[in-house]
């Protein structure tokens, strides 16, 4: 064996990459805020749950009614009763998920695919501009992913141990499916079963193993969101509007989310996940000019190749579209290359030649991936993107220091809501009626558009203002003037 080989299959080299991952993971999205990719939305939820007891049905910071079901934000509010941390139970879910997804695909593709497969699999989930950036966002993404994995996984193994489906195998697939409808509702179809149609047309030609567990897991789990979804339309006033019409039916018209091509997410498939996306292609490209009879796909492999180009080629005639929505076709992907990397080496040509060429990938994507992280931090606190964070820390520490009471004026920036730990923001005319009748000591306001705070608000002086950003606008803490 090389000297290529051997680093390749060492443990050392696996461990050195699996931290390498979770640095990556920890670090990308620092300095944390909640600006961007509706962070602010997904974070509220959780909020409204703990401060207001809507447990099913939850809003937005401007009080628009939240479109994703609970169970993300379930979660996040459990995290806070332990902890008593906001910051960590908003993003804890997120990279739990994303720590237990490098594990499973770890643990899965070493034992089907030998060290070599098993190695490239896990760095190709964590060595790319995808898995590090939602590894921490306060996002739906990577819980929805994890339990994506964990089903098409099942369906997987199923397949790959030509074993029957038990019932209680069928209990956990309902369970799976549950969890995902209540993470993200029905768009895990769009995932799992246009690949697992194709499969199952095409495994009756072989006899090969069914991965079909049955329709009572799937319609059942389906029911339970309909539940949750029909209780939102009797019981929520503009949660048919905002969630049935808008989020659910308007991904599928040109006319209210913004339509992008068909072929949108290849390229940034190819980019973002690169350069696993061209040893894939390259790969599939070999062994279709091979034509061996002896190194046709596997059952299991034919599985990850339906499960993955079919949910790409659904989500791809979708109209609304963007990037980070198909991230859980990655972890089959990943899989998929270590199944090509063991049936690579097991070729006797290409097995000297090969070494070398998935050495220099991995090497590639630790650079590439990590000058990505390096580059976000540093722009992240070169733009001081989390001045209102710092800001809003600032406030409230001199809130429970002087014990005001204060609220916050409402902008455009639905994460000053959170970063107060305010329930709901205040209309420019309700916060001067509320500071001229004394139930207010101290009031945040955003500086555009400008008015006259001095004026309007009797007895106010200005405390401080946050520092400039090229992100985010500045805002005002006023206060009362002290008593002569």
């Amino acid at each position: 064996m090389s000297g290529t080989g051997e680093w390749l299959e060492q443990p050392r080299t696996r461990w050195i990459v699996l931290s390498l991952i979770v640095v990556f993971f920890a670090i990308t999205n620092v300095p944390w805020t909640l600006d961007d990719y509706d962070q602010a939305k997904q974070a509220y939820t959780s909020f409204e749950m703990v401060g207001q007891g809507h447990w099913l049905y939850e809003h937005t910071p401007n009080e628009s009614v939240a479109t994703k079901p609970p169970l993300v934000g379930w979660i996040s509010a459990a995290l806070f009763e332990v902890t008593r941390w906001w910051e960590g139970a908003w993003r804890i879910p997120s990279f739990v998920a994303a720590l237990a997804l490098l594990w499973l695909i770890a643990r899965e593709a070493n034992a089907a695919y030998g060290a070599a497969g098993g190695l490239i699999a896990l760095s190709a989930f964590g060595l790319n501009l995808l898995a590090p950036r939602l590894a921490t966002l306060v996002r739906t993404d990577m819980p929805l992913a994890l339990v994506t994995f964990l089903i098409g996984g099942q369906i997987w193994q199923k397949i790959h141990r030509a074993k029957p489906w038990t019932p209680r195998d069928r209990a956990i697939a309902f369970l799976l499916l549950t969890s995902a409808m209540l993470i993200k509702g029905p768009i895990i179809y769009a995932f799992i079963l246009p690949g697992l149609i194709v499969y199952q047309i095409r495994r009756r030609k072989s006899g090969a193993p069914s991965g079909w567990s049955g329709w009572w897991p799937w319609l059942l789990s389906l029911a339970i969101f309909l539940a949750w979804a029909i209780g939102g339309i009797v019981r929520q006033a503009g949660f048919y509007e905002s969630v049935v019409i808008r989020e659910f039916a308007g991904r599928f018209t040109e006319t209210i989310h913004k339509p992008q091509p068909i072929y949108f997410y290849l390229p940034h498939l190819l980019h973002k996940f690169a350069p696993w996306s061209v040893l894939l292609i390259a790969f599939a490209i070999a062994f279709w000019r091979r034509r061996d009879d002896r190194w046709r796909l596997q059952p299991a492999t034919l599985w990850l190749v339906c499960w993955s180009v079919g949910g790409l080629i659904l989500m791809s005639v979708i109209p609304s579209k963007r990037v980070d929505r198909i991230f859980p076709l990655v972890p089959p992907l990943c899989l998929l290359l270590g199944a090509q990397v063991a049936a690579a080496l097991r070729i006797e040509p290409w097995r000297g030649k090969l070494r070398p060429w998935l050495a220099a990938a991995l090497i590639f994507a630790g650079i590439f991936t990590g000058g990505y992280v390096a580059w976000k931090i540093g722009q992240g606190y070169h733009t001081q993107s989390a001045a209102l964070v710092q800001f809003s820390r600032q406030v409230r520490g001199k809130a429970e220091q002087h014990h005001w009471r204060y609220a916050v004026v409402g902008g455009r920036e639905e994460g000053m809501l959170l970063y107060l730990r305010c329930d709901h923001f205040l209309a420019p005319d309700d916060a001067v009626r509320q500071w001229n009748a004394g139930r207010l000591d101290a009031l945040v306001v955003r500086d555009q558009p400008a008015r006259p705070w001095l004026t309007l608000l009797s007895g106010a002086q200005l405390q401080f203002v946050s520092e400039k950003s090229a992100d985010v606008p500045q805002y005002s803490l006023f206060v009362r003037k002290p008593a002569l």
